[in-house]
């Protein structure tokens, strides 16, 4: 998963990695160099009193230093560089895939781990880039260098090298090994935390409201106890190793002094050498110290690209047509055919066979009982949802055959629950209209009844909105959710009971308001409450996914026994003789 990965998002930079590898082929080079000069020096120059060759290798090894430095520094800055590239592309990537899902994507892997995908997932391979763009050449180009020159110096003694990379490799495999799953089982963590984090944030009102504070404190602190167990586990194999690897290094650095000690006594090693085997030795430990650093990190790398691609390896269930059509020519037309949605497994279908056509002009409710599929029927006009049997057409075109852009250009959609991004006023209402004047904003905001409350605000249209708009009451935040979608001047309007959280007399004037703006427009209205849609053209009345009647109000409460139950119901007086006929 990792090497897949790395491979596809690495190759853009092929120039920069080339660039890197000869860095460090030049940085080790001099690096492996200097033990060499050391024992010359030792050798040469200070056993052999000859200042000259003192100082000719002394300066040579200056000159080999700041090669080094040099091109170090340039390869830390090119590995930096490339690493957070990589983690740039990989947040972008996961970013625009999960913006294509549609619900069905987004309830299958939930809000919190695709958040903690993206960031915690995406920074974990990032780190991974980084430590590898700096080692995954350096330390093996040092280790076989380290041991190649030994053997140049003495066969023998070199030996005790060769057998300690492998030694060394065996311990640090065996915990490595045992790390994988418990990365994995952290990442699991991780998103359980923050799931339930969301979840107390998001519905603290809630919380307190039934006084379930000991009980969410409780949850948090079983999933955060969890994950500081496995975090502990995974804490210790990493505080293992390195005395491991160490203590393996210090045993072999014993047995090499020991046998070097009796090469020199014997006269087959010279003291410089046996200095140079040291320093070797110490660049081998370096460069396993290093390749440790990288393979810790793999595990838990290796879990974590394996999360991000399932991300982008998951299709939308709603994919855009590789040829869209080309617009109708008519404008605001939309035709439902015989439509019908099931949920994947489901026994039962949510909506079935609905048929309803509308114009410019006209405004067309729906009202029903709770979970009738009234915002499901909305759904697959916006293709939030696609159609399981019939059709959608919005100015005779399927939607499915449609551009998405032209399809959100087409028509607007104001939620039952109002969501604000965070910033002013100003940009909330801009968000579908950037091009809109300060009096456009003014006139929208005359429109849904909301001028005063947003001249009263401290800075006006420029007044900070917080995320979710949670510094706004609801009436507040419906009324700006509509002024924001009207301001796009849709071609259809879609209201899913939008005027839920306000009150009487406010909703009247903003309806008043709508009808004047929207004459051009063709609007499909779901609401609750009979007030909201008594002077629609035509209204639906939906029973369990079907569309059981239809006509005006005054037609429905005479013909429709469903309609005038939840017209009586709201009304709050007993029914009229003519009513009574009806039945």
């Amino acid at each position: 998963m990792l090497i897949r990965l790395l491979r596809a998002r690495l190759r853009p930079y092929r120039g920069r990695l080339a660039a890197l590898v000869l860095l460090q082929v030049v940085q080790i080079a001099a690096t492996l160099l200097l033990p060499t000069l050391n024992a010359d020096i030792i050798d040469n120059g200070v056993v052999a009193a000859d200042p000259g060759r003192l100082a000719g290798t002394g300066a040579v090894m200056v000159l080999v230093t700041c090669v080094q430095v040099a091109a170090a520094l340039a390869a830390a800055w090119l590995a930096a560089h490339v690493a957070m590239a990589v983690g740039r592309d990989l947040r972008a990537l996961v970013f625009r895939r999960v913006q294509d899902f549609s619900a069905r994507e987004v309830g299958l892997f939930g809000t919190s781990s695709l958040v903690t995908r993206t960031l915690n997932d995406v920074r974990q391979v990032q780190t991974l880039t980084l430590n590898a763009s700096g080692i995954a050449v350096s330390a093996p180009i040092m280790c076989a260098g380290g041991v190649a020159l030994a053997l140049r110096q003495d066969v023998p003694a070199a030996g005790v090298l060769v057998a300690l990379v492998p030694a060394v490799g065996v311990v640090a495999g065996l915990i490595l090994h045992r790390m994988s799953p418990l990365y994995a089982r952290m990442q699991l963590g991780l998103d359980r935390l923050n799931r339930i984090l969301r979840e107390q944030i998001t519905g603290v009102r809630v919380v307190r409201a039934f006084v379930r504070d000991d009980h969410e404190r409780a949850r948090f602190r079983a999933a955060d106890t969890d994950l500081f167990v496995v975090s502990v586990r995974v804490g210790r194999l990493v505080a293992a190793m390195f005395p491991a690897v160490l203590l393996t290094m210090n045993l072999f650095s014993v047995v090499l002094l020991s046998f070097g000690a009796v090469r020199v006594e014997s006269g087959k090693l010279e003291v410089g050498e046996l200095n140079a085997f040291l320093g070797y030795q110490t660049l081998i430990l370096v460069s396993v110290i290093m390749a440790m650093l990288m393979f810790m990190a793999a595990p838990r790398a290796e879990v974590s690209a394996g999360r991000i691609l399932e991300v982008l390896d998951t299709g939308s269930s709603i994919a855009a047509t590789a040829r869209p059509a080309r617009p109708g020519t008519t404008t605001g037309r939309l035709d439902i055919t015989g439509a019908g949605f099931r949920y994947a497994g489901a026994e039962q279908p949510v909506l079935g066979d609905v048929t309803l056509s509308a114009r410019p002009g006209q405004t067309i409710a729906i009202v029903g009982s709770t979970g009738s599929g009234k915002t499901t029927l909305l759904n697959l006009v916006m293709r939030l949802l696609e159609t399981t049997a019939g059709q959608v057409r919005v100015n005779g075109v399927p939607v499915r055959d449609l551009d998405p852009a032209v399809l959100a250009r087409t028509v607007g959609y104001v939620p039952q629950r109002a969501y604000l991004f965070s910033g002013t006023v100003a940009s909330t209402l801009r968000y579908g209209c950037p091009d809109a004047t300060d009096a456009d904003l003014w006139r929208m905001l005359d429109v849904v009844q909301a001028r005063e409350f947003v001249r009263q605000l401290p800075e006006g249209l420029d007044t900070p909105v917080a995320q979710g708009g949670t510094d706004l009451s609801g009436g507040q935040r419906q009324r700006l959710a509509i002024a924001r979608t009207l301001l796009r001047r849709p071609e259809i309007l879609l209201l899913d009971d939008c005027f839920s959280a306000l009150d009487a007399t406010t909703a009247a004037a903003v309806r008043a308001g709508l009808a004047v703006e929207t004459s051009h427009a063709t609007v499909l209205i779901v609401a609750q409450h009979i007030a909201s849609i008594r002077h629609a053209d035509r209204i639906l009345v939906l029973d369990a996914g079907r569309v059981v009647a239809g006509g005006t109000h005054d037609e429905l409460l005479l013909t429709s026994a469903e309609y005038r139950e939840i017209a009586l119901s709201q009304s709050g007086r007993a029914p009229s003789d003519r009513e009574q006929v009806g039945r």
